[in-house]
């Protein structure tokens, strides 16, 4: 029974210096990060993008109606 105990606590102990090692890893990771792209800061993403003005939407759906017209005058197959 004791070695089935022993046994447990080896493997949480092994466990946790695992999951370090892990946590260490990304860790260096990112100060390597830091050091290769030479900024100081990681930088944020907004988490919404920003609305585009009418004229751009005009565009883009402009583009959208050629591209699929170019589509079907080739014949061929969309996937979107």
């Amino acid at each position: 029974m004791i070695e089935f105990l022993w046994g447990v606590l080896v493997f949480l102990i092994r466990t946790i210096i695992f999951v370090l090692d892990i946590v260490v890893f990304v860790s260096d990771i990112r100060h390597f990060a830091r050091w290769a792209t030479g900024s100081a800061s990681i930088v944020d993403v907004p988490a919404e993008a920003k609305t585009l003005p009418p004229a751009a939407l005009r565009a883009l759906d402009e583009a959208e109606q050629r591209r699929k017209a170019n589509y079907a005058a080739n014949g061929t197959v969309q996937a979107s």
